[in-house]
C-alpha cells in the first residue's frame, strides 16, 4: 500500500505545479494537520485515495471549512483495507485554542479509547499532529511531544507512527527515526512510502 503523508505546508509539487500523475498509484493520502482544507479538498479531486486528517493547532478553520470529500479520524480507529489507523489531533497547549491540550488532557483522551483499542486488538499506524514526547519533538512548550503517544507505542507497538507540527527547516530533527519496532515519520510537506506489514514482520525476525 502506498501512502503519502501530509503535514504543515501546502507542498508547490501537489498545488502550485500540480501533475495528477504525481499521484498515481497513491492508495492512501494521511494528513497530519494545519493544511488549508482547500489544499486537501482540491487533493481529493484528482484521487481515488482515501484522503484522512487530523487537526493541527492552527485548523480551528476547519470549523467553518472542513476538508471537502476527506474523513476525520479524531479518536477514532479507521480501518482500510485491514490496517488500523487511530488518529489525535492537536498540539501542547500554549495558548487558548480548541486543539491544544496539557498533557493529562491528552493522556485522558487516550483513555478514552481503551474500549476501542480493545475492540481493534490495538492499532498498525498512529497519525498525531504532535510528537511524541522526546522523540524528535521541540525544546519549547510548543512544540513538546505529548507522554501520551509514548504510552500508545511503548504498549501497541504499532508499525508507523506518522505526526507533523516539527518543520524540517527547523533544522534541528530527522525526517524518519525508529522507536523499538516503530517507524517514526514527520510528515512535513510531503512523503511517500510503502506500508507493507509482511515485510515489518520479517524485518522485525531478523533483529531478534
Amino acid at each position: 500500500m502506498k501512502i503519502l503523508v501530509l503535514s504543515d505546508h501546502e507542498s508547490p509539487a501537489l498545488w502550485d505545479y500540480f501533475d495528477k500523475k504525481k499521484l498515481a498509484g497513491v492508495d492512501l493520502i494521511i494528513s497530519c494537520g494545519d493544511l488549508k482544507a482547500e489544499y486537501l479538498s482540491f487533493l481529493v479531486t484528482f484521487t481515488s485515495a482515501p484522503v484522512l486528517y487530523v487537526h493541527g493547532n492552527h485548523d480551528e478553520r476547519y470549523e467553518k471549512q472542513p476538508p471537502e470529500g476527506c474523513i476525520c479520524i479524531e479518536d477514532k480507529i479507521f480501518v482500510y483495507n485491514g490496517v488500523r489507523i487511530l488518529g489525535l489531533g492537536g498540539s501542547m497547549r500554549y495558548r487558548p485554542g480548541k486543539y491544544q491540550y496539557t498533557q493529562e488532557e491528552m493522556l485522558h483522551r487516550v483513555k478514552k479509547l481503551k474500549l476501542k483499542l480493545w475492540k481493534h486488538k490495538g492499532f498498525d499506524i498512529l497519525v498525531t499532529h504532535s510528537p511524541a514526547f522526546g522523540l524528535n519533538d521541540g525544546s519549547d512548550l510548543t512544540h513538546t511531544g505529548f507522554k501520551a503517544f509514548n504510552m500508545l507505542i511503548d504498549e501497541y507497538s504499532p508499525h508507523y507512527f506518522l505526526h507533523g507540527h516539527v518543520h524540517l527547516n527547523y533544522g534541528r530533527n530527522p525526517r524518519m527515526c525508529k522507536h523499538g519496532n516503530t517507524i517514526i515519520i514527520n510528515g512535513f510537506e510531503r512523503y511517500m512510502f510503502e506500508y507493507d506489514p509482511l515485510a515489518l514482520k520479517e524485518e522485525q525476525k531478523e533483529s531478534i
